[in-house]
């Protein structure tokens, strides 16, 4: 993973010497930044052969095999109520660990791993949509964007929850 990370690089915001710092992998949902902590993030894939999932909720996409485990494939799109990303779009993966099962993130694109200042973090705004808002852990204002923290385990729960 270190190699897949090394790849999409990394930024540094804000850099002051001897502050905790936090690094995100971000990623971008129509024309959105979110991120999710370095830390939940076991890969990052292109998905190919997505297993049809019978009768599963919407955002299910299906499954893919993962170094030997079975893996459930989300589109993230779905989950924050916008249109389901295209069959034939050219779609990356986050795979996060979650209660011991791992779940791949579709994305529409893998972006940068930001490492940030949390006194920069603040609180999810009132007025983000209430979808996005449920799933949103935190916000960082950047230069000239907002990028959005996701709460994967309320993405994933809330998955769970609507079966």
């Amino acid at each position: 993973m270190a190699q897949a990370l090394e790849a999409i690089g990394s930024k540094d915001l804000d850099v002051t010497s001897g502050e905790e710092r936090e690094e995100f992998v971000t990623f971008t949902i129509d024309k959105q930044l979110f991120g999710v902590p370095i830390l939940q993030v076991q890969d990052i894939l292109k998905p190919i052969d997505i297993a049809f999932v019978p009768l599963a909720p919407p955002e299910v996409r299906g499954s893919i095999n993962l170094r030997g485990r079975i893996v459930t494939v989300i589109d993230v799109r779905v989950r924050l109520g916008l249109s389901a990303i295209d069959a034939e779009a050219d779609c990356m993966g986050v795979t996060v660990e979650n209660q011991n099962e791992l779940y791949t993130l579709l994305v529409d694109e893998i972006g940068e791993v930001l490492n940030l200042d949390p006194d920069h973090q603040d609180k999810v705004p009132g007025t983000m949509d209430p979808i996005w808002r449920e799933f949103a852990e935190s916000i960082f204002q950047l230069e000239g964007e907002l990028m959005i923290v996701l709460d994967v385990a309320q993405l994933l729960r809330s998955k769970e929850g609507s079966n």
